[in-house]
């Protein structure tokens, strides 16, 4: 699934198994045989190209990582409590994210303060793009794009 997002394009089961063959052996069924469990899954499309398929992508990796997260916390029985260790944990990176992202997402909120004029900081979409071209050169994950409002992310069970 890596490489799907990474790329960001359609790919061959040809295509992925010529670059994981670069880091370990690996046999064409074993990637052809996974990447049809995640079609199956609803985790990749497939369209036919020639005698092959190309797969590409449902949701980007911040929804997946969004569903998940939300997964977790969904089955919290304190979720305010599993939010503070949530929060606790986090890096000073990682908590740097979480307040762009909140400063994206709060003028849409409710009773949301207005922003503060004159503010000199970089704008969180500015961050937020950087973020993600740190993520997908194999950065810190959690600080990618924002989950994208009309695609539900899928299944997220394993």
């Amino acid at each position: 699934m890596t490489r799907v997002w990474q790329w960001n394009r359609p790919v061959t089961v040809r295509e992925v198994l010529e670059d994981l063959q670069r880091e370990r052996s690996i046999a064409y069924t074993t990637v052809m045989t996974v990447m049809d469990n995640l079609h199956q899954k609803g985790w990749v499309r497939r369209e036919v190209d020639g005698r092959a398929y190309r797969y590409t992508a449902v949701s980007t990796r911040a929804a997946y990582s969004a569903a998940l997260m939300n997964e977790a916390w969904s089955r919290s029985d304190n979720p305010a409590a599993a939010l503070v260790a949530f929060f606790g944990m986090m890096s000073a990176e990682q908590r740097e994210a979480l307040q762009d992202a909140v400063r994206i997402v709060a003028p849409a909120l409710p009773g949301a303060p207005e922003a503060v004029a004159g503010d000199k900081a970089e704008e969180p979409e500015e961050k937020a793009a950087r973020s993600e071209e740190k993520a997908a050169s194999g950065g810190e994950p959690g600080t990618e794009d924002d989950f994208p409002a009309d695609e539900a992310p899928p299944d997220s069970g394993r």
